[in-house]
């Protein structure tokens, strides 16, 4: 009777060894072994753009710094003609600033574009406080920083020191890329 006593003994040990070792072992299992449960490690909709390119410093002569002052910008750069997709870019940026709510006075949009002016009448209408600005060498600075694997045509998010932050998508839901911003406005100090 005493050894099946010790041997009863053991099980119980074992048992209570794998009631607390058992889910460590099965939650290692599931990261570790490319498990299809695996967590993506990010949780931000925009591409961050690294590194950090100050535009005050690169394109110091352009429009846009004085409209930046404590503010973050959203910009977005069109050099042809506004036609549909533009309008459409143009009310995503704001809808996406009325989603901030009370956080919307940080946020100021620009709208870059070409020779070309868009229709004044048509952006004091429907986008009012918008900025436009021509500025080829900042339009171009943009494109270049835009990370090469993402469709061109997204939007930019410049800090309030001029740093170039965030890459969004032009296919972004405005949820999402509010969800990005809230985060970064939350957290930030500045602006």
């Amino acid at each position: 009777m005493t050894a099946r006593k010790g041997t009863a003994a053991r099980l119980q040990l074992l048992l209570i060894a794998l009631v607390f070792i058992g889910p460590l072992m099965l939650a290692a299992w599931l990261y570790f072994g490319g498990s299809a449960v695996q967590p993506e490690g990010r949780t931000n909709h925009g591409e961050l753009l690294q590194p950090f390119v100050n535009i005050r410093d690169v394109a110091p002569e352009s429009p846009v710094h004085e409209h930046d002052d404590g503010h973050w910008l959203l910009v977005y750069a069109n050099s042809e003609s506004c036609d549909a997709g533009c309008k459409f870019a143009l009310y995503t940026m704001r809808q996406s600033r009325l989603m901030l709510g009370r956080e919307m006075d940080r946020l100021v949009r620009v709208f870059l574009h070409g020779e070309s002016r868009p229709d004044s009448v048509y952006l004091a209408e429907e986008h009012a406080g918008l900025i436009t600005l021509s500025d080829s060498d900042f339009i171009a600075l943009l494109k270049n920083k835009r990370p090469s694997q993402l469709t061109a045509g997204g939007y930019y998010l410049v800090d309030p020191l001029g740093n170039l932050v965030m890459y969004f998508p032009p296919d972004i839901e405005p949820g999402d890329m509010v969800k990005d911003i809230k985060r970064l406005l939350k957290y930030s100090r500045i602006g």
